[in-house]
C-alpha cells in the first residue's frame, strides 16, 4: 500500500512531496531596517547565541539574524536538501548497497532494483521511487542511523520492540516522511529561521554539524516510542508523526537543552 495525502485524519501517511532542485530562498526574512516593527535582542534558552529578532509589518512571523559561522552551516545543509537522489552516480549506487549491508548482512543483494527492498518497507522493488520525497539526504539519514546507532537501527527495522501491530508502518518509507517532516519543523529553506524551534536547531548545529542526522535518529525512536504507546496502526501514522513533531519541539525550547543529547528522547537510542 502506498503512501497517500488523505488529509489529516485517517491519512495511512503524511504525504511525501519532491523537493525543488532549487529551495526557494529569496523571502522577505531579510527586512529593511524601514519594515522592522519590532527589533529586539532575545536569549533563545540557556546558551543559546544572541540573535536579533525582527517582525516584518503584516508578517506574524520572527526573523532571526546569524551569525556568519552559523549561515555557513546552514548552507551546507541546505546543499544536502539540494541533492536528489541519481541511481546513476556511483556514489548513490553504493549508498544503497551499504544500506542494504547495514540492513541483512547475511542476505546478498542480487540487484539495485529488486523485490528483495520490499523486506525493508520500500513501496517497491526501485527504491530511487521513493527517495524522490526526501533527497539523497534521506538516504544519508538512514545510512547514518545504522552507523552510529545499530541497535536502535535493527530495533526499528526488525520491530523488535513492543508490542506491535497487526498492519505496522514500513520501516524505509517512514524513514523519509521522518526527513521530510524535520525539514518542514525546522524551515530549513528559508534564508534563515522564522521560529524559535529553527533558530534553536541551528545553534546546535554550528556546534555539531551532524545535528540534523543525528535529531533524525532520536526522531525515528522517538515516532516508534509513540507508534507503540498510542497502541497505533498503519492508518493512524499521521497522528503519530503530528505527536512526534510537538514532543521533539517541546524539548528542544526546553531551558535545560543545551546540546541534542539533553533531549529526554535521546535516551531512547542505543547503539
Amino acid at each position: 500500500m502506498g503512501m497517500d495525502d488523505r488529509g489529516d485524519d485517517g491519512g495511512s501517511f503524511v504525504a511525501v512531496r519532491r523537493i525543488s532542485q532549487g529551495l526557494d530562498r529569496t523571502n522577505t526574512c531579510h527586512a529593511p531596517s524601514d519594515e522592522v516593527v519590532a527589533g529586539s535582542t532575545a536569549w533563545l534558552g540557556r546558551s543559546l547565541s544572541c540573535v536579533c529578532v525582527q517582525r516584518k509589518a503584516g508578517d506574524s512571523r520572527p526573523s532571526f539574524d546569524l551569525t556568519p559561522a552559523q549561515e555557513d552551516c546552514l548552507q551546507r545543509l541546505q546543499n544536502r536538501l539540494d541533492i536528489a537522489y541519481d541511481g546513476s552516480i556511483p556514489e548513490h549506487q553504493e549508498a544503497l548497497r551499504a544500506l542494504w549491508k547495514a540492513a541483512f548482512p547475511e542476505e546478498e543483494l542480487r540487484d539495485l532494483i529488486s523485490e528483495q527492498w520490499k523486506e525493508m518497507g520500500w513501496q517497491g522493488k526501485d527504491p530511487s521511487t521513493d527517495f524522490r520525497g526526501g533527497g539523497f539526504i534521506s538516504l544519508e539519514n538512514l545510512l547514518y542511523l545504522a552507523r552510529n546507532f545499530p541497535k536502535s537501527f535493527q530495533d526499528l527495522l526488525q520491530k523488535q520492540e513492543g508490542e506491535r501491530a497487526m498492519w505496522e508502518y514500513p520501516f524505509a518509507v517512514a524513514g523519509v516522511n521522518i526527513t521530510f517532516m524535520l525539514i518542514q519543523m525546522l524551515d530549513l529553506e528559508a534564508v534563515k529561521p522564522r521560529t524559535f524551534v529553527g533558530a534553536t536547531f541551528l545553534k546546535f548545529l554550528s556546534e555539531n554539524e551532524s545535528a540534523f542526522d543525528l535529531l533524525y535518529c532520536i526522531t525515528f525512536k522517538l515516532m516508534d516510542h509513540k507508534w507503540l504507546a498510542m497502541h497505533a496502526s498503519y492508518m493512524d501514522f499521521n497522528a503519530v508523526m503530528k505527536s512526534t513533531r510537538r514532543q521533539l519541539e517541546r524539548e528542544l525550547l526546553q531551558d535545560n537543552v543545551t546540546r541534542l543529547e539533553d533531549l529526554p528522547s535521546y535516551s531512547l537510542l542505543t547503539r
